[in-house]
């Protein structure tokens, strides 16, 4: 099945150069390029695209609000939002998730890991490493004026099972890790992390992971 991807990036080149990378992979295709939120999420409609490559900073409207405006419209529900950044320290990262954003990159990462995220996002996954995201979303959310939890609350509410799965999620673990270091079937696993999700109110595995470092759940480097 092909994926359609949409490219918004306010840079000609880098819209170019991600575009002929792109078309080269068997299973994509580029239905449209954005050089601002605003038209990103009037092409998301026109051109039903199943997945977003979107720049954190663009004019008129950036990469925040367009995906906050792509997951807000019922009828763009399926639509994933892959977040690019130039730095990964940049702290827009949480908002973007926050937002409705399924992982994010950095501009300069490899060609072959930039297709493999396109991949990863657009199957439901939540492109999370243990590295730079965890230590990233925790530092951001342990500062004083940090926002209120995203999602419909924190894991007081789950089993001591479902605690460990989102503990393992939040620490970038896929549902057949999380079935190995618990002694899961993969399937058990997937539906521990549905049933967290319909708990917590999360629109997906990004938000599990800002709502286990925001509850304290995990620790930096934990």
């Amino acid at each position: 099945m092909t994926i359609r991807v949409l490219l918004a990036d306010d840079q000609t080149l880098v819209r170019a150069a991600f575009a002929m990378l792109v078309e080269s992979a068997p299973d994509m295709e580029v239905v449209g390029q954005a050089d601002t939120g605003r038209t990103a999420v009037a092409l998301a409609r026109a051109e039903r695209a199943d997945l977003v490559v979107m720049d954190i900073r663009m004019p008129d409207l950036d990469g925040i609000e367009a995906t906050r405006l792509l997951a807000a419209d019922e009828d763009l529900a399926g639509v994933k939002v892959l977040m690019l950044t130039t730095y990964d320290t940049d702290e827009h990262v949480v908002e973007a998730l926050r937002a409705g954003a399924s992982g994010f990159l950095v501009k300069d990462t490899r060609p072959a890991d930039l297709l493999d995220a396109i991949r990863t996002v657009a199957a439901g996954e939540a492109l999370l490493s243990p590295g730079p995201t965890a230590r990233l979303i925790a530092r951001v959310l342990r500062a004083p004026d940090a926002p209120a939890l995203a999602a419909g609350g924190g894991p007081e509410g789950l089993t001591d099972r479902e605690r460990q799965v989102l503990a393992l999620v939040a620490r970038g673990l896929n549902n057949t890790e999380v079935a190995d270091a618990l002694g899961l079937s993969p399937l058990t696993a997937k539906t521990h992390v549905s049933r967290i999700m319909g708990k917590l109110g999360a629109r997906d595995r990004a938000q599990l992971v800002i709502v286990a470092y925001e509850s304290g759940l995990v620790a930096p480097g934990g």
